[in-house]
């Protein structure tokens, strides 16, 4: 998702500091919630990843939804904030943790990496450029990683053609884009994006193909709005209904939650979505 359409203040004091080469901007608390969720997640896991992931990402039910909280400073830094969490966010923190967890680890400076790897282009921090602003391409370079797989085309999806161009022509929005550099690089990533072709699940041909969905497989929602390739994205979870429903930091309550319609249900009074991407983490 481009983490574009919502402004806040930041309250809490934030510090930046370095670990093992990274400059990080946190604050204490979050440190100690990052601590305290490694704690809080140990023992929960199980041989199936993507079970493993919907448990730890309901273990983030009632965060608050938070949009902007990694536009802070004038330049860009790995910033750790568990207390407030746009959808993106969500997904890359559970996925850290899920990563930890399987492998073992459940120190803060592991977290930070791992969060590194997951957020910024072949997994470096270097500039805002670095940061995987399109959803889409958060999906290719992480499958570039081996941390996931798009799956969309084998539950169904076929390939099209957009243009995505929504951050160089509304550079307004963007703060890091008064600088040059940072904006030719966007558009560098723009370019690179449509010479790709995105991979798409028709909304009228989800529920279908859900029994190929399984829980933890990220769900990205597509849409027809002019520039954009993605403007939501979750966890799928499948509910004692026997339905496949989206666990997210969502912009309807304000706070993480599993949505009380399926899936296919709930994409459907979302103005302007076409579909879904999905792609399956992997162990």
């Amino acid at each position: 998702m481009i983490r574009i359409l919502f402004t806040y203040t930041l309250v809490c004091l934030y510090s930046s500091f370095t670990i093992n080469a990274q400059q990080i901007t946190c604050s204490p608390a979050d440190q100690k919630a990052v601590e305290n969720k490694l704690t809080e997640i140990d023992g929960i896991q199980e041989d199936d990843f993507g079970k493993t992931l919907t448990a730890i990402g309901k273990t983030f039910l009632k965060t608050p939804y938070v949009a902007k909280t990694l536009e802070i400073g004038d330049t860009e830094t790995l910033v750790v904030n568990l207390q407030g969490l746009d959808c993106t966010t969500y997904v890359e923190n559970v996925l850290a943790f899920g990563t930890l967890l399987k492998q073992g680890k459940s120190d803060f400076d592991d977290f930070t990496e791992a969060l590194e790897t997951i957020r910024y282009k072949d997994g470096a921090l270097n500039g805002y450029a670095s940061r995987l602003h399109y959803f889409s391409e958060w999906i290719v370079n992480n499958e570039k990683k081996g941390l996931i797989k798009d799956i969309t085309s084998e539950i169904g999806g076929s390939e099209i053609k957009k243009d995505i161009d929504f951050m160089s022509t509304h550079r307004d929005l963007y703060p890091f884009l008064t600088d040059d550099t940072n904006f030719e690089k966007i558009k560098a990533s723009e370019n690179y994006l449509n010479n790709q072709s995105i991979c798409m699940l028709p909304q009228d041909q989800i529920e279908a193909n859900e029994h190929l969905i399984k829980s933890g497989d990220i769900i990205a929602l597509t849409t027809s709005i002019n520039g954009l390739d993605i403007t939501h994205t979750g966890f799928a979870t499948r509910e004692k209904d026997g339905r496949i429903h989206l666990l997210h930091a969502s912009t309807g309550s304000m706070e993480v939650e599993v949505s009380k319609k399926p899936l296919a249900e709930y994409l459907k009074g979302i103005k302007k979505n076409t579909g879904i991407m999905v792609a399956r983490p992997l162990r």
